[in-house]
């Protein structure tokens, strides 16, 4: 992630509804998914001189951006979910970096968490913002 001074906006915790993946009778499904999403920015967009939504990023509608991807129907993987919702950062020239973690509970029978966790640099939020422009 970014050496430089940095700043970050960090979502925990965030129960989404989705449904991932296809259950058997007998398999435990989970409860809810959780959603752990850090966003590097800028500091200047913390470090601000006045107050005011104009000079700080603007986090609500990628916030309600995923939610729609999170009740977008019946996912296979957690990972498909996830890749949308990083291309939904992308979409934000603002956010240089990311880490994200998405994971059910329960795993087996009321205990546990499982889930995968994804870092994405600068470089490679390019690499998609670039794909993005020529599509």
């Amino acid at each position: 992630m970014p050496t430089a001074t940095t700043s970050r906006i960090e979502l925990k915790d965030f129960h989404l509804a989705t449904r991932i993946g296809t259950y058997a009778p007998s398999d435990t499904v989970p409860d809810y998914h959780a959603l752990d999403l850090t966003l590097w920015i800028n500091p200047d967009l913390v470090l601000i001189a006045q107050d005011g939504m104009a000079h700080v990023f603007d986090y609500d509608p990628l916030v309600v951006e995923i939610e729609r991807l999170a009740a977008d129907g019946l996912y296979d993987t957690q990972e498909r979910l996830m890749t949308r919702i990083v291309q939904a950062c992308a979409a934000y020239p603002a956010i240089q970096a990311l880490e994200m973690a998405l994971r059910k509970f329960p795993v087996r029978v009321g205990s546990g968490s499982l889930g995968v966790r994804l870092a994405v640099d600068g470089a490679q939020l390019q690499r998609m913002r670039d794909t993005a422009l020529r599509a």
